[in-house]
């Protein structure tokens, strides 16, 4: 009977599996949106023509979503390109499949750590599956699976689990020799490293570490007594976790702290820091019972906390999760489960929700947090016993033993059902926009794709039924306060697509809120976008009104790489201002020097104008990012260029 018992946990990890791919096979079926098509769907980066070194080099590095280029998430979008090609199905398989192997190191941590608290393992291997399977079927992770670029959560959460698994084992079986110190060692550095490279989020694996030995090891090793720390554990912690963090910080917070880093953002510091309150408590509940309008991907509707009773609910927020603390603190010895999830919930916060000037709430953070949940309630749901298998000691608490194991059982059949309702809204791209909008009506993002959905529907076809429907959420999404011009540049984008006369209006609009405030990175892209139309010869709109909106975005401080040199392409293409063109090119390199782009350009311009041997110097220095021959061809071409033209005096007109 123990012999079959054995496979109880295995088969229902399976099942939970099978059906968690079930439940997200419709949501296979939708396109790329939102960030997708700044990472992948519009970066030619990650679309390489061949495989190669140099490509693969130029891949990993062409994300515009981090200074820190994200490179192991991005290589791997260019190898499903030179796989299958720019089809957004094949990549979300990729995705369900990482979100699967996440799930299955789910349940090998867990069984490592209820091994750890003695739970027997057939009994262990059984809570871990329903613990893994109902993580995987989690609603609040819906986007780390269908939104393509949040690959880079889910990799580097892969890499954290596997990290976390390889501590524990080493700590449980061969920490007391030299061989399981250094393996202990290197479960934690190489993951965080490989991780990093994903997403920056798997810096925390230190932090996740640290927590584990303090609630479950306790900084000791069997052979010891117990009231002696081993010196080895505290000196690991202290080169992997303790300097690395104070060097961060010390980088970190003076420039979190001046005033221009909030500049782009409607929020400050101190409001962040207060709302961030209400957002990490809202999402225990989402996590347990979501509702699907509360899950609506975008949130740049989310009233912002002005001080702890602005809204009154940031005072009742702070106190919820004060009391989950000091709920980990009284449970630490009887429950160390439930401390250690708690522990690993605030700690996966602690990068998103504290001091950067990051946006406010994104489902996908809670990827390893709601994971951390489960793990804090779950096990003691579905096995009432396993809380006297932990502590020794009769649990009193007899509704558990009749209700828990019925209300896991809810819980995972209703995150079953809203996850496969959701990965429904995902199957194309059309019902995904309807939905979202009609989820959050009061959202400018949510109302804004619905518009730019119905536009790609539309062909840019005046006739089509949906250039018509296109019109009205857009409206509606540019009179919202607060919200970006990225309503007003799809109206004007799509009327001189149509050629159909621009509203005054649209442009009045997109330069009262460029003149109001800094750029956003989305004024950036939607300005960005309006230049490209017109260098493409798609859209024919004013000079004179274009050239006031980048005016009006370089007016304020510290103007982005990416919209000084879109500007200087602009004046070089579009006037005769070239002067101009060249001293933007020349600042976009200042403000990113790691950018081959800004530099490519400049020596095109710097050729064109023929002044040579100033374009001969900035090709040498675009040289020294040739990283793994990855700018070989731009370098070949650009030589030959140079090659075949006369130097004349700087800044004058090339003979023809």
């Amino acid at each position: 009977m123990e012999n079959t018992r054995r496979f109880y946990g295995p088969a229902l990890l399976l099942a939970l599996m099978i059906l968690c791919w079930l439940v997200y096979m419709p949501g296979l079926q939708g396109g790329f949106v939102f960030d997708d098509f700044p990472n992948i769907a519009d970066n030619s980066g990650v679309q390489p023509t061949h495989f190669s070194l140099g490509t693969l080099a130029g891949a990993a590095l062409s994300s515009p979503a981090s200074d820190f280029k994200r490179p192991l998430a991005s290589l791997s979008f260019a190898l499903n390109y030179l796989a299958t090609g720019l089809d957004p199905f094949w990549m979300k398989v990729t995705n369900l499949i990482l979100h699967l192997l996440n799930g299955l190191m789910a349940w090998l941590v867990l069984r490592r750590i209820l091994a750890q608290v003695f739970v027997p393992t057939t009994r262990a291997t059984l809570v871990a599956a329903v613990v893994a399977g109902g993580w995987l079927l989690l609603p609040i992770n819906v986007t780390a699976v269908v939104y393509v670029v949040q690959r880079m959560e889910s990799m580097a959460n892969l890499a954290v689990l596997i990290g976390l698994w390889g501590y524990i084992r080493s700590r449980q079986q061969t920490f007391c020799d030299g061989r399981g110190r250094i393996a202990s060692w290197l479960w934690i550095a190489v993951p965080t490293a490989l991780g990093t490279l994903a997403k920056e989020t798997a810096v925390m694996l230190p932090v996740y570490a640290f927590m584990t030995e303090l609630i479950l090891f306790r900084f000791q090793r069997p052979a010891l007594p117990r009231s002696t720390r081993d010196t080895n554990i505290v000196l690991l912690f202290a080169v992997l976790l303790a300097i690395p963090a104070c060097i961060g910080l010390a980088w970190l917070l003076p420039r979190m702290l001046a005033p221009a880093t909030w500049q782009t953002r409607d929020f400050t510091l101190e409001q962040r820091l207060y709302s961030e309150l209400r957002i990490v408590a809202d999402y225990v509940k989402w996590t347990f019972l979501p509702r699907g309008s509360e899950l609506s991907f975008y949130h740049d509707n989310f009233k912002v906390s002005t001080g702890l009773m602005s809204p009154f609910s940031t005072l009742l927020s702070a106190l919820f999760l004060v009391a989950m603390a000091v709920l980990a603190w009284v449970t630490r010895i009887r429950k160390p489960l439930m401390a250690l999830g708690i522990s690993w919930y605030f700690a996966c916060h602690l990068l998103t929700a504290t001091i950067l000037p990051l946006e406010l709430v994104y489902e996908h953070r809670n990827y390893f947090a709601s994971f951390a949940l489960l793990i804090a309630v779950i096990p003691f749901l579905c096995d009432p016993d396993l809380a006297t298998v932990i502590s020794g000691q009769a649990s009193k608490n007899r509704w558990i033993r009749h209700a828990g194991p019925g209300i896991v059982a809810a819980l995972l059949v209703s995150w079953a059902i809203v996850t496969a309702t959701t990965s429904d809204a995902w199957s194309s791209p059309l019902n995904l926009a309807e939905e979202l909008a009609r989820r959050a009506p009061d959202s400018p993002r949510a109302q804004y794709e619905l518009g730019r959905t119905y536009i790609i529907y539309s062909h840019y076809d005046p006739k089509s039924p949906f250039t018509e429907k296109a019109y009205a959420p857009l409206e509606q999404a540019a009179a919202i306060p607060g919200s970006s011009i990225l309503a007003e540049q799809a109206l004007i984008f799509m009327n001189a697509r149509m050629q159909l006369p621009t509203k005054p209006a649209w442009w009045d609009s997109m330069m009262d809120k460029l003149h109001a405030r800094s750029a956003t990175v989305q004024d950036d892209s939607s300005l960005i976008a309006l230049a490209t139309c017109v260098n493409d010869n798609r859209c024919d709109l004013p000079v004179e009104r274009m050239t006031a909106a980048f005016e009006a975005v370089l007016s304020h401080p510290a103007p982005s790489a990416r919209i000084l040199g879109s500007y200087g392409t602009y004046l070089w293409d579009e006037t005769d201002d070239r002067g101009r063109a060249i001293e933007l090119t020349r600042r976009a390199i200042a403000r990113d020097p790691s950018e081959p782009a800004y530099r490519i350009t400049l020596v095109q311009m710097l050729a064109e104008n023929g002044d040579i041997p100033s374009a001969r110097s900035a090709l040498a220095e675009l040289g020294k990012l040739n990283v793994g021959g990855r700018l070989d061809p731009d370098l070949d071409r650009l030589r030959t260029r140079l090659a075949g033209s006369a130097p004349t005096s700087a800044g004058s007109t090339p003979p023809d």
